[in-house]
């Protein structure tokens, strides 16, 4: 049955089986079911295809509620199945096969048990950019979109490769619900209880610049190399693993995606007063494709770079549990306990230690504020950089390329014209009219291949961006809160 929605923010397509929303633009919608965080519908235009479900708040005449939430649906929750529409609305898109990373199997898998199918790529795949033509050859899959621009909610259910499907889809009528749900109203009243013994402490100190967290005493650093293409269950279940070396043990271990994903929980989950970096998105099809695996590992790099240099979340036990961990038993027991930890939301704020020195509020006030406007004019200029950036992408390794091919093909036409007047054509005269096609060709290709050299570096760094942007609205506003 069709039902009525309304877009919250702007999407821009990138492959035919997408289409692109327009922020309050009328939709219809297919079916209310999503598929790993994506909707079926049209838009106003009569455009039929994909878009992420939290851009979308579905509309009912009937009920109080104007709003289908899917942060409670299983599909983003560590340890449920994805759920599967039962038959395609379109039967020109098909659902096959399995999403990347699913919970059908017991998070709990050791991956050393499994059967390495393919060596660790090496060399950068052709085209990194998710243009429609390289990265989704299939269904469809989540990407780096131009008009991104999530409003996460604290604690959601998935990675911001899924904030597509694991963060809250309709604006929630209560303001404060954001300070609620961190616990901060908890804090401020009085209400969390205070432990016996707090184990783990953050402290704040100040800096030239004002309040700064303390270093960490034992920085490191930790790579992230050679993603591997295993198997498990005789080879019904494929999945890429990825090489961590942490510089402090030099001593690698192998985590899958979906062990980023647990880990990127539980740092929603503790941290609620600090920006935590988005992984990089997820993909329902094409996820074995060089040009995929080898843009994941640019941007788990990143990640990972932001990870070790942070001066809180690289002292998490659960992070260096994540890194160091390479006994069996002992991941499990560590994997509970991280997921029994005590000390989050407001519980976290009793392990901050704050400096003695006296705060001005009206300072403290002021600086909030300014970083308001600082953070909301870089998230537009962030934006809007990558919006170029993806459209001059999309021009190098198709338009240019194409129009490239063009000419060079038709001075090859040329060439070949002259070769059927023998008795008057020359030679030198044919081949050099053919080089000079073969010429257009290869400057066709250096169009196509530049994007890898400065584009594809810049968009990875511009995703990181955008994801640590997104995050501070909320954290803000629990700092306005208090």
């Amino acid at each position: 049955m069709a039902l009525k929605a309304r877009a919250l923010y702007n999407f821009q397509s990138e492959n035919k089986e997408e289409i692109s929303i327009q922020e309050n633009e009328e939709l219809i919608i297919f079916s209310e079911n999503s598929l790993d965080g994506w909707l079926q519908g049209q838009n106003s235009r009569g455009e039929t295809g994909l878009f992420p479900a939290s851009y979308v708040e579905i509309l009912r005449s009937r009920s109080g509620s104007n709003y289908t939430d899917y942060s409670s649906s299983p599909v983003g929750s560590p340890g449920h199945d994805s759920s599967l529409y039962s038959a395609s609305p379109n039967p020109g898109i098909s659902y096959q096969g399995s999403f990347e990373d699913d919970d059908d199997d017991d998070w709990d898998d050791w991956d050393d048990a499994c059967t390495v199918v393919e060596e660790p790529r090496s060399a950068p795949g052709t085209n990194g950019h998710p243009s429609p033509s390289l990265q989704y050859p299939a269904a469809y899959g989540h990407h780096q979109h131009a008009g991104y621009r999530p409003k996460p909610a604290l604690e959601r259910q998935d990675s911001m490769s899924s904030s597509k499907r694991g963060s809250v889809v309709g604006r929630n009528l209560n303001r404060f619900s954001c300070f609620v749900r961190s616990g901060v109203e908890a804090f401020i009243l009085g209400d969390v209880p205070l432990m016996s013994k707090i184990a783990e402490t953050y402290c704040i100190e100040m800096g030239s610049r004002g309040p700064q967290w303390r270093a960490n005493p034992h920085p490191f650093i930790c790579s992230v190399e050679d993603p591997t293409k295993q198997t498990k269950f005789k080879g019904i279940k494929s999945y890429i693993s990825y090489k961590l070396t942490p510089s402090n043990i030099n001593s690698p271990v192998y985590r899958r995606y979906k062990h980023f994903d647990w880990l990127y929980n539980r740092l929603l989950h503790k941290f609620t007063v600090i920006s935590v970096p988005h992984l990089p998105e997820k993909q329902a099809t094409g996820r074995f494709e060089e040009d995929f695996i080898e843009k994941r590992k640019r941007r788990l790099i990143l990640w990972m770079e932001h990870m070790t240099s942070h001066p809180v979340l690289s002292q998490y036990e659960g992070f260096q549990h994540f890194l160091c961990c390479r006994d069996e038993k002992q991941w499990k027991l560590g994997k509970r306990r991280a997921e029994k930890d005590e000390m989050v939301g407001a519980s976290f704020l009793l392990t901050i230690q704050i400096p003695t020195e006296h705060q001005d509020l009206q300072d403290v006030e002021d600086r909030v504020d300014a970083f308001k406007a600082f953070s909301k004019k870089m998230d537009d200029s962030v934006l809007q950089l990558t919006n170029v950036a993806s459209e001059l992408v999309r021009k190098h390794v198709g338009g240019f390329r194409k129009e490239f091919q063009k000419l060079g093909n038709a001075f090859q036409a040329i060439s070949h014209s002259f070769h059927m007047d023998p008795p008057y054509s020359l030679d030198a005269l044919n081949n050099a009219i053919s080089h000079t096609g073969k010429t257009y060709e290869t400057v066709g290709e250096m169009f196509a291949e530049q994007p890898k050299n400065d584009l594809f570096l810049m968009l990875d760094t511009l995703s990181l961006y955008q994801g640590l942007l997104s995050n501070f609205p909320d954290i803000i506003h629990l700092q306005k809160g208090k």
